[in-house]
């Protein structure tokens, strides 16, 4: 099974749609709801509604999901029933299994309530397809359109020092590299203020995105955040919020990160853990703003917003 738990959950939709091809005057019966069991319409709107719900005990490996909407809609033609499903969630993986799976138990239903009215050679079900989705990666992406430089500073006195590898700043240059930026420059400095505010000074303007990495949890060291919230003109709080929000979900030490964001100039600055897994939890979740802030601003942060 697929591991989705390093995800962020996002607004999903599936549309799905099948067709059930039945003589002229099956449809009728449809229409009427007369056939012989009933109600064909209303009981298999009900049986794909279910499918939908349980799609993750009928399909192995599928991710059990909470179904905020399902619903099943027809279009009644001469000689055939078009069938539409719709799903909604809010997760980490999307719904199109749980859409093709409602208009196929929807249509196997019909397909049952309609067999005692006809020869079975006139009943046919086709053409299950997806027709549309919306959420995840496909809608939120994580990709900048047209790439853009950026900077990591890695505050660790150990690193520094070569007592321990830098792993949290290495998987950071990686989400960023995946993500569509070039020229990253990748430096490690101890845990001195004085050292990280003379690199701010000197990338700021050059770098549309500074990480640091470290300093920012409640050590007597830990001063990146006393060192870069005075110097930020235009913070977004917002980010850290949906960092720590995605971290606790995960670990309950999420909240003890005092990160901050927000511009110095020109330059989108961003403090993340010192811990790998900590530093990946915060970037993966603001991971999608980030993208669509600078595509939608073109790095022009200061024009009057989004466009």
């Amino acid at each position: 099974m697929k591991n989705v738990g390093m995800k962020a959950e996002s607004y999903r939709t599936a549309v799905a749609t099948a067709i059930l091809h039945a003589p002229s005057h099956c449809i009728e019966l449809l229409r009427n709801g007369n056939t012989e069991k009933g109600d064909a319409l209303k009981t298999a709107r009900i049986a794909g509604i279910l499918a939908a719900k349980r799609t993750d005990e009928l399909i192995p490996l599928c991710h059990p999901l909470p179904i905020y909407r399902a619903d099943v809609e027809y279009e009644l033609n001469e000689t055939h029933v078009v069938i539409m499903a719709t799903v909604e969630t809010i997760g980490p993986t999307g719904v199109e299994m749980e859409a093709l799976t409602a208009v196929s138990l929807a249509g196997l239903t019909l397909y049952d309530m309609l067999k005692p009215h006809c020869e079975p050679e006139d009943l046919c079900l086709d053409q299950c397809k997806l027709q549309k989705k919306k959420g995840g990666k496909s809608h939120f992406t994580r990709v900048l359109k047209e790439p853009l430089t950026a900077s990591i500073i890695v505050l660790s006195d150990t690193v520094a020092s070569g007592k321990k590898p830098d792993t949290a700043g290495q998987n950071v240059l990686e989400i960023l590299e995946q993500a569509n930026f070039v020229g990253i420059d990748y430096q490690v400095i101890p845990d001195s203020p004085k050292q990280l505010l003379a690199l701010i000074e000197q990338q700021k303007n050059q770098y549309p995105l500074i990480v640091t990495v470290g300093g920012t949890g409640l050590g007597p060291k830990d001063l990146t955040v006393e060192t870069i919230q005075p110097l930020l003109q235009r913070e977004i709080p917002g980010l850290m919020e949906a960092s720590r929000s995605f971290g606790q979900r995960r670990t309950p030490y999420a909240a003890l990160s005092r990160g901050v964001a927000g511009y110095i100039e020109k330059s989108l600055v961003i403090t993340l853990p010192g811990s790998r897994q900590g530093a990946q939890e915060s970037f993966i979740a603001i991971l999608p703003a980030l993208v669509h802030l600078f595509d939608v601003q073109k790095n022009i942060p200061h024009t009057g917003g989004y466009q």
